[in-house]
């Protein structure tokens, strides 16, 4: 199939995800309200403008830091290969890290990723996922907090994208694949 043509379709506003985000932050910083500094650390790519939004509303000292990932590459399927393209550059032992996830879909990143950063002996870690596809999981994985679940869909904006386009969108939205 021909992936080169598709619409897309808006699921999610940027005034529900606006209104969203400030509800999360909300629950985060009660939740590490006696944390000294909370490291967020941001899944790229697709993680990048939630994460932005999300510190700008935590109540709370925060460091950020990155992880780059790929089981994607510019499928629309994952590959359920687990890279790590780029480390985090700070120490994360006994601190509180909170992941921050574009999109729990199989499971197998955030599986990957959870187990890599518990070896390093964090204080708490927690994960804040923007959306949950359960309906796709394949590893027993949640997040702590999610944004929003949705049905098993591709979508992009707010960050995410299909082959590095889409991700400047202010809104979720539905890939649909025309002829």
């Amino acid at each position: 199939m021909d992936h080169s043509n598709y619409v897309i379709d808006q699921m999610i506003s940027a005034k529900s995800i606006a209104a969203r985000v400030e509800e999360l932050a909300d629950e985060i910083s009660a939740n590490f309200k006696d944390s000294d500094k909370l490291i967020v650390v941001g899944l790229l790519r697709g993680s990048f403008v939630f994460i932005s939004d999300l510190v700008r509303e935590l109540d709370l000292p925060v460091e950020v830091d990155f992880l780059e990932t790929s089981s994607y590459g510019n499928s629309t399927e994952s590959s359920r290969e687990v890279r790590i393209l780029k480390d985090l550059r700070g120490e994360i032992e006994g601190r509180d890290v909170l992941v921050v996830e574009d999109i729990v879909d199989t499971g197998h990143t955030l599986n990957h990723v959870l187990h890599m950063l518990e070896s390093r002996k964090p204080h708490r870690l927690e994960v804040c996922a923007l959306l949950d596809k359960p309906s796709r999981r394949e590893v027993d994985i949640s997040a702590t907090w999610t944004g929003f679940e949705i049905p098993d869909e591709f979508v992009v904006g707010y960050g995410i994208d299909y082959a590095q386009r889409n991700r400047n969108l202010p809104y979720i939205g539905k890939v649909r694949f025309t002829e």
